[in-house]
């Protein structure tokens, strides 16, 4: 399934566009002014969607299904080390998570419905800020469904796609059930004496016991987890201490521990909370523990799965993911809409490779055409009732509508 080389050249060049000019999340105005330049002649647009947010709505000929597509906007915090005349123009940002590639493929579908309107339905396309969550801060999808643009609606399939180092260009992967893992993050602060460094004796060293409890945590969830439970846990900040010539009185950390299975979930939690606690007590120190941002994982919804392969399969080339990730997304909030399915795409050739988070980060431009005409086939399936269960009322003019299993044999 191709694209003309036009619609090519004009998503390469928005992705270059949006790359060059990231910005990050809740502050993504100079990119929503943009988005809302090229989406105007397309259909009814909403912006100050969840601050900064960016909402399209196209209408099909007559009532009939209805479709969420959504994209995230921000950048991630890290400098862009690439030498490519697109790379980041705004210092220590950059679209390390391929945001602006989900922003293009998501212009790109709603600019070919546009253009061949489907005969029903309806299809919200959703440019959502803040998918990158630092501790404690608030998530962009949450905020999004408390906005009144979304209260109460539903949608017959929400759909979505992240970029995917690990497949090649032209590729797409489906997973089979669980596409993102559920991510609970944690700070603790550990509180000691300050004292002289000549004196240690009479302080309490908290950068001592936050140390030794770094390796104690990961000890300690490393034991308590079966080979065949898919776990991350990571400490990823530390900070604490004034002075080289003083015991620190506080000292601190943060991480995330990263899950499938809700069982192993709520037992791994417990031991990092009580080992924090206990190899404080151990050395005389308080402990101040606290849990933020829990997201739940994505669930990719089997109908939409099933829809996905019949769809895709033949058109792009698509790989059955049978072991989910351990990576986190608030598209899991999301799922609160309707059946939800979290496509990845291939972006490895040419150019990609690097790591999601890297300021290597970069994809091979033909990922851009594979996402379009994945989700766009994709959305059209759903607008024509070939999701299971959602026959397609007549449209008037054109006769009777087909029976699930006959679309789906066309």
């Amino acid at each position: 399934m191709t694209l003309p080389g036009d619609e090519v050249d004009e998503l390469v060049r928005l992705r270059r566009q949006l790359h060059r000019h990231p910005e990050l999340r809740f502050t993504e105005r100079q990119t929503a002014a943009t988005l809302e330049r090229l989406l105007g002649p397309l259909g009814r647009i909403r912006t100050g969607i969840a601050d900064t947010g960016v909402v399209l709505e196209i209408d099909g000929g007559a009532p009939g299904p209805t479709v969420l597509l959504r994209a995230d906007m921000d950048a991630y915090p890290v400098q862009d080390s690439k030498q490519e005349p697109y790379a980041s123009r705004n210092p220590g940002v950059c679209h390390a998570c391929g945001h602006d590639v989900h922003m293009t493929v998501a212009y790109g579908v709603a600019a070919r419905l546009a253009a061949d309107p489907p005969a029903r339905g309806a299809v919200t396309v959703l440019f959502q800020p803040a998918e990158e969550i630092p501790f404690g801060a608030d998530s962009g999808a949450a905020a999004v469904l408390a906005d009144e643009a979304f209260r109460d609606r539903r949608f017959d399939a929400v759909l979505g796609l992240h970029c995917w180092p690990d497949l090649p260009a032209g590729a797409v992967g489906i997973d089979r059930a669980t596409a993102m893992a559920a991510k609970d993050a944690f700070r603790v602060e550990v509180l000691g004496r300050a004292a002289h460094a000549a004196t240690p004796a009479l302080g309490r060293d908290a950068i001592l016991g936050l140390t030794a409890m770094v390796s104690t945590l990961h000890a300690a969830v490393s034991r308590s987890r079966n080979p065949d439970e898919l776990v991350a846990f990571n400490i990823g900040t530390i900070a604490g201490g004034a002075s080289q010539s003083q015991v620190a009185e506080r000292a601190e950390a943060t991480g995330t521990l990263r899950t499938h299975d809700p069982v192993v979930r709520e037992r791994l939690k417990e031991v990092i909370e009580r080992v924090a606690r206990q190899q404080a007590a151990a050395l005389d120190l308080g402990v101040r523990f606290t849990w933020a941002n829990e997201m739940p994982p994505v669930r990719n919804a089997p109908e939409v799965v099933a829809l996905a392969h019949a769809e895709l399969s033949g058109h792009v080339d698509v790989v059955d993911l049978p072991v989910p990730p351990l990576t986190t997304d608030d598209f899991a909030l999301l799922g609160a809409l309707g059946p939800s399915l979290y496509v990845k795409l291939g972006v490895t050739g040419e150019r990609g490779g690097a790591p999601l988070h890297s300021g290597a980060f970069d994809v091979d431009e033909r990922c851009l055409a594979t996402g379009v005409a994945a989700l766009e086939r994709l959305t059209r399936a759903v607008l024509d009732g070939r999701l299971a269960g959602k026959a397609p009322a007549p449209v008037a003019g054109a006769g009777t509508a087909a029976t699930p299993a006959e679309a789906v044999a066309r």
